[in-house]
């Protein structure tokens, strides 16, 4: 059954250039220099936003598409359901992340998106989009580095999935979401909201409830980090790290001139 969709809600008046992507427009200087211009571009893309509860999904598998998502607030997830009503939630968005930017070519989506908690969605036209690809090459260029990011995050999760064991898979969610969180002002250095539920870390990692249930506790036990109420709170990140054999090396974080 697809539930009924939000309604629009305009965050500004005719003409006015949108407020709220300034998570988006943190992450792309951190990787190359974004002019005047290029921002107000990016700013023009922005049609309207929508809010959404936790538990809706955002665009449907197969829905044809004329916009992109850019999260503003809240965590969204990707995810593809079985026959069998199992699912895998294949990549979590968080602030300033466009969750479909490659709908602008593909048009519609192998997979879905959930909104995981209550969050603020803008929806940037793809006609615009298609406009920045005619007159700004070097912003167009940015764009595609953001989805080239996306897919070096989406290897790392499969190799999490298909190769670390249940404790280590965990642990590099818990170091990687404090790495990007980081880089957008939303994540102190010890600690990090992130309000989903066991049942739902249990689709980020291909695991049961019950099993993660067990990892969190051994994690707590070893001393290592707690996740509890929404909150990831570290008692021993580089211990952690070394636990995940975590690089952020493929998060690309350092200036990467286009």
């Amino acid at each position: 059954m697809t539930a009924a969709q939000p309604e629009a809600v305009p965050l500004f008046h005719a003409g006015e250039a949108p407020k709220m992507i300034e998570c988006h427009l943190r992450k792309l200087r951190l990787r190359d220099e974004i002019s005047a211009a290029e921002e107000a571009a990016l700013r023009g893309t922005i049609v309207d936003t929508v809010t959404h509860p936790a538990g809706r999904t955002i665009v449907h598998f197969g829905e044809a598409l004329n916009y992109s998502t850019l999260v503003l607030d809240g965590f969204v997830g990707r995810y593809k359901d079985l026959k069998n009503g199992q699912r895998q939630i294949t990549h979590v968005h968080v602030p300033g992340d466009f969750a479909d930017l490659h709908g602008f070519t593909l048009k519609r989506l192998d997979h879905a998106l959930l909104a995981l908690t209550p969050c603020t969605i803008a929806r940037a036209s793809h006609t615009r989009l298609h406009e920045i690809t005619e007159t700004q090459a070097h912003l167009t260029r940015v764009m595609w580095f953001s989805t080239n990011v996306d897919a070096a995050i989406h290897r790392e999760w499969e190799v999490s999935l298909g190769r670390r064991s249940a404790i280590q898979r965990a642990a590099h969610l818990f170091c990687e979401l404090h790495v990007r969180l980081g880089v957008v002002g939303h994540a102190e250095a010890e600690r990090y909201r992130f309000p989903i539920s066991q049942a739902e870390l249990a689709e980020c990692l291909g695991l049961t409830p019950v099993h993660v249930n067990r990892v969190l506790r051994e994690l707590r036990e070893r001393g290592l980090v707690e996740f509890r109420n929404g909150l990831v709170a570290f008692q021993d990140l580089p211990g952690l790290k070394r636990l995940a054999e975590f690089d952020p090396g493929y998060l690309y974080l350092d200036p990467h001139p286009l």
